[in-house]
This record gives structure tokens, sequence and C-alpha cells, in this order.
């Protein structure tokens, strides 16, 4: 497996790192190793917009209206 280094990193991102190894229990490599491969191989979210652009077309917006149909609702829980 290859070695990565990195220079010239701020201390405050230090502190924070051995904080939050702490916190998971790990060593600050293996937390940082989990960073890593957390932002670099999940896949990207995808936003409300291209969720719904991707849902399929079923059926016609009438399947969809409401019915005014008090009785029925008054039955729902009984």
């Amino acid at each position: 497996m290859p070695d990565l280094l990195v220079c010239g990193v701020d201390d405050d991102l230090v502190q924070a790192l051995k904080k939050r190894a702490g916190a998971h229990g790990r060593s600050q490599e293996a937390e940082l190793r989990a960073i890593l491969a957390a932002a670099l191989l999940t896949p990207p979210r995808r936003n409300l917009a291209q969720l719904l652009a991707a849902m399929p077309e079923v059926g016609v917006d009438a399947d969809f209206q409401r019915r005014d149909d008090q009785r029925a609702a008054a039955d729902v829980f009984d």
C-alpha cells in the first residue's frame, strides 16, 4: 500500500484530527484513512431536483387526486 505524506497542515487541523480519532477510538492515521475514504469513495449525494428528475412517470395525475369522502377518512383508524 502506498504512503501519503501531507506537509504544512495547520495545527488546528491536527488537533481536530486527534480529537476526532480519540472520539472514534482509533489512531490518527486510521481516522485520516476513514475521512479520505468517506470523502473520495462514497458516491456523491444527489439534490432534490436530481431525485425528482430520476423518478419514473407512473400513472396520470387523476390517479393522485384527493377525494372528498369524509366517511372514508373517519373510518381510517377504526
